[in-house]
């Protein structure tokens, strides 16, 4: 197996990208954080309300997602409000698109989409 020149690629960006991926790789998790982009800033009890979940599923993937550094919480008296962390998103989408390019570099024929 031929390894990739990662030279061009910032390691840490990819090691930061596969952890947001990993959270992201969860259907229920993408239903979250859509909510949460259609209503940009959220109330947790709305979430879970809106999205007929359990409080203690949503509060779980609600961590996950916080882990990943995906969502950011605000306080307001005894509410916590969530909104979607798109700095995070974008450079996930920047270091993947860099891996991308160096993988076509690498690999002419490769076919990406």
């Amino acid at each position: 197996m031929e390894l990739l020149n990662t030279s061009r690629i910032n390691q840490r960006d990819l090691e930061v990208s596969s952890e947001t991926l990993r959270a992201l790789a969860h259907p229920l998790r993408m239903r979250i954080l859509e909510f949460i982009n259609q209503h940009k800033l959220i109330n947790v009890n709305k979430i879970y309300g809106s999205l007929n979940l359990e409080q203690s599923i949503t509060s779980q993937h609600l961590r996950i997602l916080r882990q990943a550094d995906l969502v950011e919480t605000e306080r307001e008296g005894k509410f916590i409000y969530y909104k979607l962390n798109y700095t995070r998103l974008s450079n996930t989408i920047a270091a993947i698109q860099s891996y991308q390019i160096a993988i076509s570099e690498e690999h002419p024929s490769a076919h990406t989409s």
